[in-house]
């Protein structure tokens, strides 16, 4: 923290960064005051608000489990991103803030700011990993070529070692939350080339790849390891729960769920508890997330 605090410090002489971070820290605000009239917590309901990368499949299946055991509990949900997620929880308007990412730093001091401590549970990570066709004798690509094959610059395999032939781009369906996360993990948040072709779920991705000997997709580091496609290391560092955990592997983020440390509710407490526990650990690894070490 003190790092990152000294490098915004030295970089707040650049106009275009406080413009930038007063943005941030306005639209931040509006969103807290879009939630002013938020309804009060119920002893038996969580509220929970943030990514779409936990909330299109983590969340439900987590929940449902959950519920199992705890039948008295209802889920009020929503997810529109973390920013979204963050700003419920400063409003003081759900019991958990789900986060694809660490909090920021304005959203740190805005915290604090309002006399608000927050907890950072992290519950596992979302990870990416690029597969190729089994045939392909590509196994290794730079973060630069994985950018410029996904953004239509690269568009042969012989441009980076493969053979002459044209490159297929297979990936998530633009509504999800995978597609814009690797977009800002992979692509330096640049676009999609034109011509990709678009799935619901990781498994079309994987059988798309294992058809066409020119095919490149993405999917989890688990759901990946499949027969006809192979993982493709990225700067020489291969896809796996170690490499992720440890930082090594760069397409990767924490999951998190943040709470206000003076508000945190015991039903809340229970449930991040179970999330991190081993039955929800195992439900991370089954939808395609790896699990805190």
């Amino acid at each position: 923290m003190e790092m990152s605090a000294m490098k915004t410090t030295s970089d707040s002489s650049n106009p275009g960064w406080i413009k930038t971070n007063l943005l941030n820290r306005v639209s931040l605000l509006l969103l807290i005051l879009a939630f002013a009239g938020c309804s009060e917590a119920k002893n038996d309901k969580i509220v929970i608000r943030g990514s779409n990368t936990i909330g299109e499949e983590l969340a439900p299946r987590l929940i449902a489990d959950f519920q199992k055991d705890h039948s008295g509990v209802t889920f009020d949900l929503e997810f529109k991103g973390t920013p979204y997620g963050m700003g419920a929880l400063m409003a003081g308007c759900c019991d958990i803030a789900a986060a694809s990412r660490d909090a920021s730093l304005n959203e740190l001091a805005l915290a604090r700011s309002r006399g608000m401590e927050l907890n950072d549970y992290i519950i596992g990570s979302y990870s990416v990993a690029v597969i190729v066709n089994g045939g392909n004798p590509v196994s290794n690509l730079t973060r630069d070529q994985v950018r410029d094959i996904f953004t239509g610059t690269i568009q042969n395999w012989k441009e980076v070692g493969g053979p002459d032939a044209p490159i297929q781009l297979y990936v998530r369906d633009p509504i999800s939350g995978t597609h814009v996360g690797f977009r800002e993990l992979a692509m330096e948040n640049k676009p999609y080339a034109d011509g990709m072709k678009a799935f619901t779920n990781y498994t079309g991705i994987i059988q798309a790849v294992a058809k066409d000997p020119g095919g490149i997709g993405y999917s989890s580091v688990f759901v990946g390891q499949q027969p006809g496609v192979k993982l493709v290391s990225i700067g020489g560092v291969a896809p796996s729960v170690f490499s992720v955990n440890s930082g090594q592997y760069p397409y990767c983020r924490a999951l998190r769920f943040y709470t206000d440390k003076t508000n945190e509710t015991v039903l809340a407490r229970d449930f991040i508890q179970y999330v991190q526990g081993s039955r929800g650990q195992d439900i991370l690894k089954e939808t395609g997330f790896v699990a805190h070490k």
